[in-house]
């Protein structure tokens, strides 16, 4: 699987000269598969320069898998360019979501007073896909979802292809149960074995003081998941919208500091706009 960050900001786009490394794009996630197909994962603000992309290359055939519905998460999916083009396919997965759920949220989005373009007027194919609510597969790729702890609630997935698998948790708290939220040794279980790990990192313990129960992760519990689950590497996500690439810098080095104070060799990084990596 080839990985691309199209966005890994939290709650709201940003910009500016102090979010240049790290980019200011709301959540989007694009996979490429050995089966050459392409799976979207949420409609964040990044799905607008993807689309360009995927059209600039010439594919109109796409698979959009959404963890929840919040805002930051959809809030791009009207200026997907491909959605103007009627040879353009986009497969909409409802994983363990209600498969209501998919057909409503494009529909709501683009509904008066939010967009002036109205959802009846996409010229794109859409097709509503109804997946098992334990495991689905796309292509090459088996996807097994699991329940974050989140308010409102939501899904992570585990994406696996020969063997290899990658784990997508964003807006996932550790700390706290949320009603629809499972205990960190379900998310310990999940993860284990798997080769990445992509986890929310949002805040830091002194900002978490305040913050509990908003369903996003301290960076240290994401950082003792993936030392505990025993993957390769972790990528820290939903980078807080005030951060800047400066004090994500110091987040990076506080990790790899505990690294080596554990003498792992676990991969650590911020995961950032334009960011690609293979899972092999």
């Amino acid at each position: 699987m080839l990985i691309k960050c199209w966005g890994s900001r939290g709650s709201i786009p940003v910009s500016g000269q102090n979010y240049l490394k790290y980019g200011g794009d709301t959540t989007c996630i694009e996979i490429r598969t050995k089966s050459n197909d392409i799976i979207i994962i949420d409609a964040g603000t990044g799905i607008r320069r993807l689309g360009n992309h995927l059209i600039e290359e010439g594919h109109y055939q796409y698979h959009l898998i959404l963890t929840h519905g919040h805002w930051d998460h959809i809030m791009g999916f009207p200026f997907f360019k491909p959605l103007l083009f009627k040879q353009s396919q986009l497969h909409m997965h409802s994983g363990s979501f209600h498969n209501r759920y998919p057909k409503k949220m494009p529909s709501r989005v683009m509904s008066p007073p939010n967009f002036p373009v109205k959802y009846s007027d996409i010229e794109a194919n859409i097709c509503y896909e109804d997946d098992h609510p334990e495991q689905f597969e796309i292509g090459s790729v088996t996807i097994i979802p699991i329940s974050l702890s989140h308010p409102n609630g939501g899904h992570g997935y585990k994406f696996i292809e020969n063997g290899k698998s990658l784990v997508f948790l964003t807006d996932n708290e550790l700390r706290f149960i949320h009603p629809t939220g499972l205990p960190f040794e379900a998310y310990l279980e999940f993860t284990s074995g798997a080769d990445f790990l992509i986890h929310d990192a949002e805040f830091t313990p002194q900002e978490y003081a305040t913050t509990i129960r908003w369903g996003h992760s301290v960076y240290i519990d994401a950082l003792n998941l993936a030392f505990e689950s025993g993957v390769r590497g972790l990528g820290l996500f939903h980078l807080n919208q005030e951060r800047t690439d400066q004090e994500m810098g110091h987040i990076v080095g506080s990790c790899k500091q505990m690294i080596n104070e554990k003498d792992h060799n676990l991969d650590c990084f911020a995961v950032g706009s334009d960011m690609s990596f293979e899972v092999l």
